[in-house]
């Protein structure tokens, strides 16, 4: 799985980094069980801080889709599947031109209530 930032995007760049690995569960690149890279190092591939990538498996592991532990590294978590990371994936771009258009938190959610 390649993961790559571009610093010229709005988006955060440890937002970045967890986007590219939500794609590659949701394009079965990555499977449970499969490690991702060591944070140290993707952050030296990608010249970004490791607190960037950090913050990216973060995010990654608050979603449920990775486990993250001292010692062992990042992997994907066995519960994670591609609906649901296609589905995280989504609705931060959801959130992102929500954010374009003025369009605050409460009423998001009421646009999407009203959709249910």
């Amino acid at each position: 799985m390649l993961i790559r930032v571009d610093p010229a995007r709005p988006q955060p760049l440890g937002e970045q980094v967890a986007a590219a690995v939500r794609r590659g569960i949701a394009e079965g690149e990555v499977t449970a069980g499969d490690r991702l890279p060591p944070a140290r190092e993707l952050a030296e591939s990608l010249d970004v801080s490791i607190h960037t990538v950090l913050a990216g498996y973060q995010k990654l592991r608050d979603e449920g889709l990775i486990d993250l532990r001292r010692g062992r590294g990042a992997v994907v978590r066995a519960g994670a599947h591609a609906g649901q990371a296609g589905v995280a994936e989504l609705v931060r771009g959801l959130v992102l031109e929500a954010r374009r258009f003025g369009i605050g938190d409460d009423e998001l959610v009421e646009l999407v209530r009203s959709a249910l």
